[in-house]
């Protein structure tokens, strides 16, 4: 199965970001894309993400802004 992020906005709802969400072979490489593009995705409107393992819901909605801000 592919890993997958949904990316949403404060009420749930899913963002079309420009680059979309990839397919990663693993969890680990779906985390660590999520770790390079958080503030890009921030900036498209996203600010919360679910992963996801094909149609699983794996974790989340886990929040992408920084206490504060």
């Amino acid at each position: 199965m592919a890993w997958t992020w949904r990316l949403e906005d404060d009420v749930g709802s899913e963002v079309s970001a420009d680059d979309g969400s990839p397919s990663f072979p693993s969890q680990s490489d779906a985390e660590s894309w999520l770790g390079e593009q958080w503030p890009e995705l921030l900036e498209a409107g996203v600010t919360q993400v679910v992963l996801q393992e094909g149609d699983r819901r794996v974790y989340g909605p886990m929040g992408l802004r920084t206490p504060g801000s």
